[in-house]
């Protein structure tokens, strides 16, 4: 069993467009949304769930009014400024601007506050068209997304296991941050998808840096090729001499916003469709050992 992840070190290139099409040609295959801070692979799979769980991430502290005496003195020494007065007099935490150091709870000479954990945050199992989604949603300005990333692929692995599936397909976070790292950590396959943008060039840079450390195999994916052929050739370029395999150009084609608007993978909505043939041959390609050039 091989985990392929999809990440772009950016948004917007069209990494979860990929994902969601390569998904819907594979066959014994597990999917995992581990975009968990904006995860958006539901949005076209549709999925039923099956399964809910509550991840339980930072912690946020509490001030209980009726034991507190006003005495400031977490408010003194709140690095973080999380702690105000009320507007009619008491203290209050913002849990946005806390950062679960459990500081004040440790210094409140009456202990007036306590700290929890945040419980604003689930993952689940699902079933769609294609086969079984595994998937998380988080609050706003939640903490801890890594550890969730590391939590949907685990059981998106334990699915694969029990169930035989050769392959588990991830959708990555963009970027080169902690959910990033924990995504890229243990994973057999890494397709980059990048857009031919000079931010594009400059994202994909620090995401092979950073995935160069993992020693994953590595593959490359240039969306909207077209759109600025320079810069294409610049991403080329750079691909080669850092021996990443380009497996193919996909072009730009309006039909691929139509086919999200109709909450469809590419595939389905234009199955004839030249970019439905390359991905395709993507799929061919990322699931075997060796690797065959592509026309694209």
């Amino acid at each position: 069993m091989h985990e392929i992840t999809l990440l772009s070190g950016k948004g917007g290139t069209g990494k979860t467009t990929v994902a969601a099409a390569l998904a819907s040609i594979s066959r014994d295959a597990v999917f995992c949304d581990a975009d968990v801070d904006a995860a958006d692979m539901h949005l076209i799979l549709k999925p039923e769930i099956l399964e809910e769980h509550r991840f339980e991430s930072n912690w946020v502290a509490k001030i209980d009014d009726d034991n507190c005496t006003r005495c400031s003195k977490c408010v003194e020494y709140c690095r973080f400024d999380a702690i105000h007065y009320k507007p009619f007099g008491g203290l209050e935490i913002n849990p946005f601007q806390c950062e679960g150091c459990r500081l004040c709870e440790r210094i409140c000479p009456v202990g007036a506050i306590h700290s929890e954990k945040s419980n604003n945050n689930f993952w689940y199992v699902s079933k769609t068209r294609f086969g079984t989604l595994v998937h998380a949603k988080m609050g706003a300005g939640e903490e801890n997304s890594g550890k969730l990333v590391t939590e949907v692929r685990k059981k998106a692995m334990e699915i694969a296991k029990s169930t035989g599936a050769r392959f588990v397909i991830t959708d990555g976070p963009p970027g080169i941050g902690c959910p990033v790292i924990s995504a890229l950590t243990g994973t057999h396959k890494v397709l980059m998808v990048i857009e031919p943008t000079k931010s594009g060039l400059h994202d994909i840079k620090r995401l092979v840096d950073l995935a160069l450390n993992f020693e994953p195999e590595m593959y490359a994916v240039i969306n909207k090729y077209d759109i600025n052929t320079g810069v294409t050739n610049e991403i080329e370029k750079y691909l080669n001499e850092n021996s990443i395999k380009l497996l193919a150009r996909i072009p730009f084609d309006t039909a691929m916003v139509e086919a999200m608007l109709k909450e469809k993978t590419m595939v389905e909505y234009q199955p004839a469709s030249p970019i439905s043939k390359i991905i395709e041959e993507i799929w061919e390609v990322i699931t075997k050992t060796e690797y065959v050039e592509i026309e694209g």
